[in-house]
């Protein structure tokens, strides 16, 4: 049903001639699904709506600063992870759904300034904000139909291993201590990305540090593993893929696009249906998608995807640091400090 929705942005921006705002389209829809609580429908359409609203804001935040300089990408990107992370005190849902807009943010931050740095692209930040909330928009009316055919009745959520707590939580220290970390993580990585390097492909170790990073205290070994090999795997198959377009111009060029940006929104609903299922192939999937939506409007040679995939195991590499000093930090703070033994009066 989602893969059946998202082909209808990608006819319209390809009618209308303006496929750089496919990007934010595809993940308004995308993400509007995954953030659905299900229940009685008024309901799911006013938290669907709250979800587009607020990601709409990030998105013209995003675009709005992309070319603006470094500092202030490291500053939103620190303020936007964190609040993420703390959002863990309105409920698991809500954070589930604080963190993918959390992503969406460092994605938009990264098109942006890839668009800053190539003049033959011309993008508005109004049309990108105008693009995401069509995109949440359009799962809302696709759910109202779907809610009118089954007869108004309550509807569970359409990826129902999601967390659906909403009660609200204390923020502890640990909680705290990790949404920090990971806020400071991103701003380092964006720093480094947008600003310490002349590299204009340094936004892949952002995207890539980002999604790496688990959204819980608590992380495995063979998590951490199993996010390595799909976050590389993911670089490497888009790298080839992005290997097909170059060198060619013309029709066929324009032809080449367009089905790769079908292959990308088929790797997105991969990833979507195997998030449960097994780590490394979720993050197989949706790094390539993501990758491939990016970089597809800009021209590309072979050195360049080399580059690309050396910045992705940069950004993998410190995402999962980050991963396991987090897992420490919650095994130290996990241990209860000694009770004094009680005295014999």
């Amino acid at each position: 049903m989602v893969l059946d929705v998202l082909l209808v942005p990608l006819v319209v921006f390809w009618a209308i001639g303006y496929e750089q705002y496919l990007l934010s389209a595809v993940f308004g829809v995308l993400f509007a699904a995954l953030a659905d609580p299900g229940g009685g429908y008024w309901q799911r359409a006013f938290h669907i709506l709250v979800f587009g609203a607020i990601g709409a804001g990030l998105t013209a935040l995003g675009f709005g600063i992309g070319g603006e300089a470094w500092g202030w990408l490291v500053l939103a990107a620190f303020a936007v992870t964190l609040a993420a992370g703390l959002a863990i005190m309105f409920g698991v849902h809500r954070f589930v759904a604080a963190f993918l807009l959390n992503i969406w943010f460092i994605i938009a931050l990264a098109v942006a300034f890839s668009v800053h740095h190539h003049t033959h692209i011309t993008q508005y930040t109004w049309a990108q904000t105008v693009a995401w909330a069509g995109g949440s928009v359009l799962w809302i009316v696709v759910t109202f139909i779907a809610w009118l055919v089954r007869g108004r009745h309550d509807q569970q959520q359409p990826i129902a291993e999601i967390p659906g707590d909403t009660s609200r939580r204390k923020l502890t220290r640990p909680l705290v201590s990790f949404a920090v970390l990971r806020a400071l993580v991103m701003a380092g990585t964006v720093a480094i990305a947008f600003g310490a390097t002349a590299s204009s492909h340094g936004y892949w170790m952002a995207i890539a540090a980002i999604v790496a990073m688990k959204p819980s205290l608590e992380q495995s070994t063979l998590i951490a593993v199993q996010r390595v090999a799909g976050a590389l795997i993911g670089g490497v198959v888009a790298g080839l893929l992005l290997l097909i377009p170059a060198n060619v111009h013309g029709l066929r060029l324009f032809a080449i696009d367009r089905g790769l940006e079908v292959v990308a929104l088929v790797l997105l609903i991969h990833g979507v249906g195997t998030r449960f299922y097994n780590y490394a192939l979720y993050y197989s999937a949706i790094s390539a998608g993501v990758l491939l939506l990016i970089d597809l409007p800009q021209p590309t040679n072979y050195s360049d995807e080399g580059y690309r995939l050396l910045w992705a195991f940069c950004g993998v590499a410190i995402g999962v640091l980050v991963m396991l000093l987090a897992g420490l930090l919650a095994k130290r703070t996990a241990k209860a400090p000694p009770q004094p033994t009680a005295q014999p009066a």
